[in-house]
């Protein structure tokens, strides 16, 4: 699990299609889902409650959807490094889905593929799809367009 290494944002350019080898794996205990429910004050029952969620819907308690989605951010560099910049930028995401759940316990990581490059604005916009595996299951916690610019040294 090596990153792919563009040696400029121009290299981006020629790689449109290419997909990336997955990332580590990271655990989602309970503990990182009581965090993030702190930092964000969404303490539903099916995040923070393991008692009352051991009879929800979900047989236990799950990660929220965004705790899942904001760790695409510790992916990104284990799927994609881009030297020769003077910055990177994070633009935005499109077409974020969340697909199952993540339930407290079980480890993600994540995969990549380049879907776009562009020249923008005085760097390149990469657009790089993450989907997020979930250890032993077929189908994905999520998938996500991460929009990032990265801009050359001067």
């Amino acid at each position: 699990m090596t990153a792919r290494i563009f040696e400029t944002p121009a290299a981006l350019l020629a790689a449109v299609g290419e997909s990336f080898e997955p990332t580590g794996w990271v655990a989602i205990e309970q503990d990182r889902i009581d965090m993030f429910a702190q930092a964000t004050d969404d303490h539903q029952w099916i995040h923070v409650d393991p008692e009352r969620a051991k009879d929800g819907p979900f047989g236990g308690t799950i990660a929220h959807g965004y705790l899942t989605m904001s760790l695409v951010n510790r992916f990104l560099p284990e799927l994609v490094e881009v030297r020769g910049v003077s910055m990177g930028v994070n633009i935005g995401t499109d077409n974020l889905r969340f697909l199952s759940p993540v339930r407290a316990g079980t480890r993600i990581r994540g995969k990549g593929e380049l879907v776009k490059a562009e020249e923008a604005k005085g760097g390149v916009q990469a657009v790089v799809r993450v989907t997020v595996e979930i250890e032993g299951s077929e189908k994905p916690a999520c998938v996500v367009d991460t929009i990032s610019r990265f801009y050359p040294e001067n």
